[in-house]
């Protein structure tokens, strides 16, 4: 089904992928909830917050899917032309999301009619939120482009061409070997099928060879939140993709070859080969070995073998109208590596390449258990088929190891009456090598079948029969059903050390048997061509998964294709075998860590997250009800250092006052005992370099020994060794207690070397890390610098080893909940030897801990931030004679120091005993703490059904976001299905949803007087939720008008004013009109601003002529005061504010002097007033014009007039409306007048 891609890049970015019936549309959406932030709500994944290394959050993505009829795509132009056949997911690369498609496939197998398999060889990847790689290559794809030959240099500059940071990714999913089929489930074997071949449930696919699991994920978790159509609708577009890793491939055997002949039918027959590998522990050939703590193994691959032919002979019932229209043999067999934990180091010559086991024979056992547990519940019984040579040493501690294994297996019967081929598991050791190593060569090989040919008949292989049923009706039309025959019982399990050539062969051989089980019963035998087909067929998928895991095709596929080995195929080997170790040594690194990321298993990588505030809401929920389904006991933790000297005398004393001390009752026999040891062996320049197991092996054997007899003393159960490691003089051995071996996984080490600047590990730390339940653990034992002066230099060595020691997947020290570092640190005290001595002797231990180089550059913050140490309450442990309690009493008389620590760091981590012992064969003595660590323990039964729950309830309370909306930016969708935080509080408000707002209309007061007059109390303080004394309202009082004023001035009366102030008039924008102007200032009373006489006289009749802006109405001879001196304030600077009006109006009536002869001529003309009782008269145009002209400065003052005292009073002018008349700057020079007394 085609597949378009279409792009919109406003208001939002969005992808589509768009068929003829549906679209899915993904939109980016760039806003960020700030309550996010602050922690009052919780989005996008939380728990915790999704963040790239450098810190930034995660861009969150929705998505929707719906009929393509109801969705306005006009906005959208085709992204790309390259046909796309479907989605493998998202997956975060840099900060950015990117939606990974596939362009190019090719039809590789039809399993049954209608079932076919599509190989995968390319892909591209579109980013949801930058533009930045819509239209870039990371090749030169343009056939046509002449630039790069360009003889002349025009074009010698060319842009830089931005670097994809998906590109090995990319190359990963085209490099052939994925494949994916929209018509069936082929992550699961025809029998765990269903038998509807037109069904296909995404919810049951198998995860254990579901590569893109990591990406397909947040999309199939939105597939299962839609309605039940909606969902059939989304797997019918084909748009979800699973993809499978391994081989696939069908030949198509031709009727004359077929092995089941029928005369009714001259059609082909099919023969397919499927190769499922599991993710679960991938890997490349020297970076994947061995078993995990969840039983995984690596290379573990599941083959199976399809035969489908067609039949028409053999009707159900030939007086009914069924028939047989077809047949379908399935056999299934799995590989994986040894299942124990051992390691292996790539090295540059061949076969030379050490093997290393990792963990006890008891260590591994439950891992183990649960590897065949799951095995027998998947496949039945379990037949081991290994393949190592018992002459080789690594092989052969393997298969010790192995044999252990299956001898404690809780699959085997403890009857031993029981016959062996009866057993769950069982085992057959066939080494390879010696067997083939005669005359006959590989074609020895076939031996095998008379060692496995019981279980071969007993395990059986699965049958079906195709039926078509023809209705009386119609008998036009038929329905086909499957019938199941006969069904596999069993599996053969194949290994050898990589799981490849040797075993690729053996299968080959084990298939062949069953296929001639298969025949054989149904009275039918297959020709040399039909044999030759499937020899071929087992080659290709040899090479194919030799080229997977180890970089190059498969040896001795020449004697797998042909039946025998030529020399061109033993020329093809050796080169095959030095391809191989150049890509093991120098590529597979690379090649592990774009697996890591394609699977998701990098430390600080988290699924892209597609948003759904049920999801989110669930996810807060649980948050508040952990309690529910997590709950947390405490453990009992031992660690104990031991700097040895290089010592071995020792190995035989007791070592229960180091390792067993007298401690409370409830701190004995702890869960875990991890036990460091510093120079193990002598570091002599031939040492330094290299690491011998035999002396750790032999102090580990001692610490054991005496953990079991302190446990059978106390009738405790007995001790196991989880793991150990060694660097040269260093090393470091975790015990555990058997029964807890059950909530221990995931136990891993790592080596970091200091000394050399890294290139020798005679100073340096060993590491083991593990999870107890749901707790990580990491313990670190280290040796640093020596030397009194060196402080600066250890620091620098826990630096190293701090920042680059690393797990796998990244994860470093500081990735675990709980730390405890052990060593000889070497920090020593900043004092004289005798001083050291003298104060040892008199047990002031405060003073030396005060000048102790570790406790200094702790405090500084120069080495092991974030770390603590318990109190000292011991004597220095360095440095001692030899069986002697005395410090150092040779030439270099070395100062006493405690150089042996345990620090700590973890809150969940308490400390309860620190302390030292008296052994006495080391130059050092011992040291030991003990802990109690609270891990937490999560019921994820309960959890997963307390999800449920919850998303079931508010999946009926609120509804979906969809991801094609075309308003802008906006938070909203951060806040959908989130009630308020705290009871009584409103909901969350977002950018267009605001709880203060009336159904989202625009904000508007709504508030009215409490009664008329009055107005808001502007004493109330500006917060409304501040408790104040102050009313909301309050009521002005209107102040008494003056005698007389009233009638003079009928404006008065119209004055909202309350508190004896004139109210200004609204400012004028210049430019006015010349009628807005005159209604302006006709509506100006000056009068207002003077005090009124009791027998006030009409204005003069000549009232159009100039007047002075400070003559009264009064035609009084009296003279009016003299003009008063410019205001201080006024001098210094203009006020850029208008003046208020003089409150005149409660002022008793005076008299005023009489007024003297003065030039009005240059004054402005104040507006006409009526007299008593009459209207406002307009001010003519001439008066407009000369008024909206700026005075000049007033007039020189003329001699022999005298002045006024300044300190009478004097009133006031009225106000100067600047908007009006002017500027600020216009009041330059004026002086208000003031009467006299």
């Amino acid at each position: 089904m085609s597949i378009r891609v279409l792009l919109r890049e406003y208001p939002h970015r969005s992808i589509a992928l768009v068929t003829a019936s549906h679209a899915l549309i993904f939109r980016h959406s760039p806003t960020t909830n700030d309550s996010i932030a602050n922690g009052s709500l919780t989005s996008i994944h939380s728990i915790p917050t999704r963040t790239s290394i450098d810190g930034a959050s995660t861009p969150k993505c929705i998505v929707e899917f719906a009929d393509a009829s109801t969705v306005d795509l006009s906005d959208y132009r085709t992204l790309s032309p390259l046909p796309v056949h479907g989605t493998l997911g998202l997956i975060t690369i840099a900060n950015d999301v990117f939606l990974c498609l596939v362009t190019g496939t090719s039809k590789v197998a039809t399993v049954r009619p209608g079932e076919t398999v599509e190989k995968i060889y390319a892909v591209e990847f579109y980013c949801l939120n930058s533009a930045s790689y819509d239209n870039t290559f990371s090749d030169n794809l343009d056939p046509y482009s002449v630039e790069e030959h360009d003889s002349y240099g025009q074009n010698a500059h060319k842009d830089p061409v931005l670097e994809q940071p998906y590109i090995e990714l990319q190359k990963l999913l085209g490099n052939g070997s994925f494949y994916y089929s929209t018509d069936f489930d082929l992550t699961n074997r025809l029998q765990d099928r269903y038998t509807e071949a037109t069904t296909f449930d995404i919810d049951n696919l198998d995860e254990s060879f579901l590569w893109n699991q990591y990406m397909i994920n947040p999309l199939v978790q939105f597939r299962s939140r839609l309605v039940v159509h909606e969902r059939e609708a989304l797997d019918r577009s084909r748009i979800l993709t699973s993809a499978i890793r391994g081989f696939v491939l069908t030949i198509t055997i031709p009727s004359a070859s077929a092995p089941l002949r029928t005369s009714q039918t001259r059609l082909p027959s099919s023969l397919t080969l499927i190769s499922r590998l599991s993710c679960r522990r991938a890997g490349t050939r020297f970076n994947s070995r061995g078993i995990d703590d969840d039983g995984n193994v690596a290379n573990f691959v599941e083959s199976e073998t399809i035969y489908w032919g067609p039949v028409g002979q053999s009707a159900v019932d030939a007086s009914s109208v069924e028939k047989a229209a077809g047949i379908c043999f399935s056999y299934v067999q799995i590989r994986g590596s040894v299942p124990v934990f051992w390691e292996q180091a790539a090295g540059l010559l061949p076969g030379q390449q050490k093997i290393t086991v990792t963990r006890s024979a008891e260590g591994t056992q439950p891992a183990f258990d649960k590897h065949f547990g799951e095995l027998e519940q998947n496949y039945g019984a379990v037949h081991i088929v290994n393949l190592l040579s018992e002459t080789k040493p690594g092989e052969a501690e393997l298969t010790q190891l192995y044999r252990y294994g299956i001898r404690h297996s809780a699959l085997n019967n403890s009857d031993h009456e029981t016959p062996r081929d009866q057993q769950l598991l069982r085992d057959t050791e066939f080494d390879f090598h010696a067997e083939t190593k005669g005359p006959n060569g590989y074609e020895a090989a076939s031996l095998i079948r008379r060692l496995i040919e019981n279980s071969a008949e007993g395990f059986a292989y699965y049958l079906s029969e195709e039926i078509e049923d023809q209705t009386e009706e119609s008998l036009e039309k038929s329905q086909r059903r499957t019938v199941v025959v006969l069904q596999q019982e069993g599996v053969f399990r194949t290994n050898c050390l990589d799981c490849l050539d040797r075993t690729n062969l053996i299968q080959t051989i084990i298939s062949q048997m069953a296929i001639e089980a298969f025949l054989g019963h149904r009275g039918e035998r297959a020709a040399s061509d039909f044999w030759m087909r499937h020899s071929s067929l087992w080659a290709d998928n040899g090479d194919a998964l030799s080229r997977i895991y180890a970089g190059t095709g498969a040896l001795k596929s020449s004697f797998t294709r042909h039946g025998k080995m030529s020399l061109a195929g033993a020329i093809a080997d050796a080169r095959k075998s030095a391809t191989r170790l150049y890509i093991n040594n120098f590529a597979d690194k690379g090649r592990q860590n774009t697996i890591d990321i394609l699977l998701g298993r990098m430390v600080g990588q988290a699924p892209v997250h597609l948003f759904d505030p049920i999801n989110d809401y669930v996810t807060t929920e649980l948050s508040k009800r952990s309690s529910e389904f997590q709950s947390s006991k405490t453990i009992n933790i031992y660690c104990g250092t031991f700097n040895l000297n290089g010592r071995t005398s020792g190995i035989d004393k007791d070592l229960s006052s180091w390792l067993c001390p007298e401690l409370e009752k409830s701190q004995r026999q702890p869960e875990i005992v991890a036990v460091g040891f510093q120079e193990i062996v002598e570091l002599s320049p031939q040492q330094i370099m290299n690491s011998d197991p035999t002396r750790k092996q032999a102090w580990e054997n001692a610490v054991r020994k005496t953990l079991n007899r302190q446990a059978r003393a106390a009738g405790s159960e007995r001790y196991v060794l989880l793991r150990s490691g060694q660097l040269v003089g260093a090393a470091l051995c975790i015990f555990v207690k058997s029964s807890s071996l059950r909530q221990i996984k995931n136990v891993e080490g790592s080596v970091k070397k200091t000394g050399m600047s890294g290139m020798a590990g005679n100073k340096g730390a060993v590491a083991i890390r593990m999870e107890y339940a749901n707790t990580q653990i990491c313990f670190v034992t280290a040796h640093l610098a020596a030397g009194f002066a060196n402080y600066e230099e250890r620091n620098r060595d826990y630096n190293t080893i701090h920042h680059g020691l690393r797990f796998q997947r990244n994860r470093k020290i500081d990735d675990h909940d709980s730390v405890i570092w052990m060593g000889d640190f070497n920090y020593r005290i900043g004092l004289g030897s005798e001083k050291v001595k003298q104060l040892i002797k008199v047990g002031n231990l405060e003073t030396l801990y005060e000048n102790d180089q570790l406790n200094l550059q702790m405090v500084a913050g120069l080495t092991f931030p974030y770390y603590s140490e318990s109190r000292m309450t011991f004597n220095p442990t360095y440095k001692y004679d030899l069986g002697e309690d005395t410090y150092d009493t040779s030439e270099k008389a070395r100062i006493p120091a405690w150089t042996d620590r345990i620090l700590r760091k973890g809150t969940n981590l308490r400390q309860i005993k620190y302390s030292t012992a008296p052994l006495r064969f080391s130059d050092h003595r011992p040291v030991f703490a003990t802990f109690q660590c609270t891990v937490s323990i999560v019921e994820e039964a309960v959890r997963e059904a307390l999800s449920r729950e919850i998303y079931q309830k508010r999946q009926s309370e609120i509804g979906m976001t969809t991801a094609n909306s075309k308003l802008d930016d906006t938070d909203d969708e951060d806040l959908i299905g989130y009630d308020s935080i705290e009871p009584g509080l409103p909901p969350a408000s977002s950018d267009r949803r605001k709880w203060w707002l009336d159904n989202n209309q625009p904000a508007r007061s709504i508030l009215k007087p409490a009664q008329n007059g009055a107005v808001p109390n502007p004493n109330r303080p500006s917060n409304p939720y501040k408790l104040s004394d102050e009313p909301d309202w309050v009521t002005l009082p209107r102040m008494p008008a003056p005698r007389g004023s009233s009638q003079a001035n009928p404006l008065r009366s119209t004055s909202k004013a309350t508190n004896g102030h004139r109210k200004l008039p609204p400012p004028l924008n210049p430019p006015s009109s010349m009628t807005s102007l005159n209604n302006s200032i006709s509506n100006i009373s000056l009068i207002d601003s003077l005090p009124s006489t009791n027998d006030p006289a009409p204005l003069p009749k000549s009232a159009n002529r100039r007047l002075s802006t400070s003559t009264n109405s009064s035609t009084s001879k009296k003279a009016a005061p003299p003009v008063a001196q410019k205001p201080l304030h006024l001098i210094s600077s203009p006020s850029p504010t208008p003046v208020p009006a003089l409150a005149t109006a409660s002022r008793a009536p005076q008299k005023l002097p009489r007024q003297a002869s003065i030039n009005h001529t240059d004054f402005a003309v104040p507006p006409r007033r009526a007299g008593v009782g009459s209207t406002p008269i307009l001010a003519s145009k001439r008066e407009v014009e000369e008024i909206s002209t700026p005075p000049p400065p007033p007039q020189q003052r003329r001699g022999g007039r005298k002045a006024v005292p300044e300190e009478d009073p004097r009133p006031s002018l009225p106000p100067r409306l600047m908007d009006l008349l002017g500027d600020a700057d216009d009041l330059n020079g004026w002086e208000a007048l003031k009467p006299s007394i």
